[in-house]
């Protein structure tokens, strides 16, 4: 069974840990990153976060269900930090461009984290915020519901699945990871013309560009997509309904 979470008030009232600090959900969350970006998703334990913050590991259960729920609060906790600052303009591809590349750029600030988190959903406050606004964003364009929805979903999942490829990357040994980059002038740019015509003829593209995240183009080419729907959806009825 599920500990049950100890309600805000109560815990405000729990004496210092060993280390003379007060916990809180918001400092448990970041030690855990810490955490996370020192040791991987392996190094993260009650056991191990408890002795960090000075605490015993029972004590973290006043503010999670468990570790389960610890996770979802730091996939809300990147989500938050993406939605920081970022306010809607009114230009809907701009603000939808300027949110993505946030959610992508927090994400990858914690690649460990990002790989943790990306594929969870939190239903948290942070979340639901940064939910609302996309589909703010799309509502107030103009996007009748079926196509903001569909907008929605493609914005979402694309921004979160390119947060997770490209910090899985960043996540392996920087060996690792520099090996599979030379791939592309090792392997690639050798591969003989006649077996291999197309990868042979563009190989010093590929070379130049696989080495870097594809969201900024792949964000560019949703968001082109929707405004053709949204064109074509104001020439098939005028009115937006």
């Amino acid at each position: 069974m599920a500990k049950q979470v100890v309600p805000e008030p109560a815990r405000r009232r729990r004496r210092p840990t060993k280390q003379g600090t007060v916990l809180s959900e918001r400092l448990i969350v970041e030690t855990a990153l810490r955490m996370l970006r020192e040791h991987g998703s392996d190094g993260l334990s009650a056991r191990r976060l408890g002795a960090a913050l000075g605490a015993d590991p029972s004590t973290l259960y006043r503010y999670f269900a468990g570790m389960d729920d610890l996770t979802r609060a730091i996939g809300e906790e990147l989500t938050g930090r993406a939605l920081e600052g970022w306010a809607a303009t009114g230009d809907w591809r701009a603000d939808l461009r300027a949110l993505g590349l946030r959610i992508h750029g927090a994400y990858l600030a914690h690649p460990q984290a990002a790989v943790l988190t990306a594929s969870r959903v939190t239903g948290r406050p942070r979340e639901i915020a940064a939910d609302e606004a996309i589909l703010g964003v799309l509502r107030t364009a103009g996007f009748p519901d079926p196509a903001a929805v569909r907008t929605y979903h493609a914005f979402v999942d694309q921004s979160l699945a390119f947060a997770a490829l490209d910090a899985g990357s960043l996540a392996l040994a920087a060996e690792t990871r520099a090996a599979d980059e030379e791939m592309w002038e090792t392997t690639y740019a050798r591969l003989p013309a006649d077996r291999y015509p197309h990868l042979a003829a563009t190989a010093g593209l590929l070379a130049a560009r696989m080495k870097d995240s594809a969201y900024p183009v792949a964000l560019e080419m949703l968001l082109e997509s929707a405004e053709a729907q949204l064109t074509a959806a104001g020439r098939n009825d005028p009115t937006g309904r």
